[in-house]
């Protein structure tokens, strides 16, 4: 059995289903924010920070900070097996698709870390 090490998922089934549930968190989260908006026209700085000091907020945002993370791997793993293949790149196609994995992987990784800097001020 071949298996690709840069997939951190087991199957195609869970590549489609954690997008899937993914995408549900993140529109969730942009409904609410949506919906609060709407609701609180005339919004201060100071309405936005007490929305984000409650814990449950925080939380949820963490969730969809995660999602998004998880939404994107899949989204740029599924990419990059789909178009960096050794048809359209030749014998370098690994290479390529390895550091364009490498790379998405790091961005993603730094991403999420300054996000939970940013929601938990560490």
């Amino acid at each position: 059995m071949v298996t690709n090490v840069t997939n951190f998922s087991r199957s195609g089934l869970y590549d489609w289903m954690a997008q899937r549930v993914s995408a549900v968190v993140l529109a969730a989260f942009t409904l609410f924010l949506l919906g609060y908006v709407v609701c609180n026209p005339g919004m201060t700085y100071a309405d936005w920070h007490g929305l984000f000091s409650h814990t449950a907020m925080r939380i949820f945002a963490l969730l969809a900070l995660v999602a998004l993370s998880v939404h994107a791997w899949v989204g740029m793993w599924t990419i990059s097996t789909d178009y960096l293949t050794p048809m359209a790149l030749g014998k370098a196609a690994t290479v390529v698709r390895f550091l364009f994995q490498a790379v998405c992987g790091i961005a993603m990784f730094a991403f999420f870390v300054w996000g939970v800097q940013i929601l938990w001020g560490v």
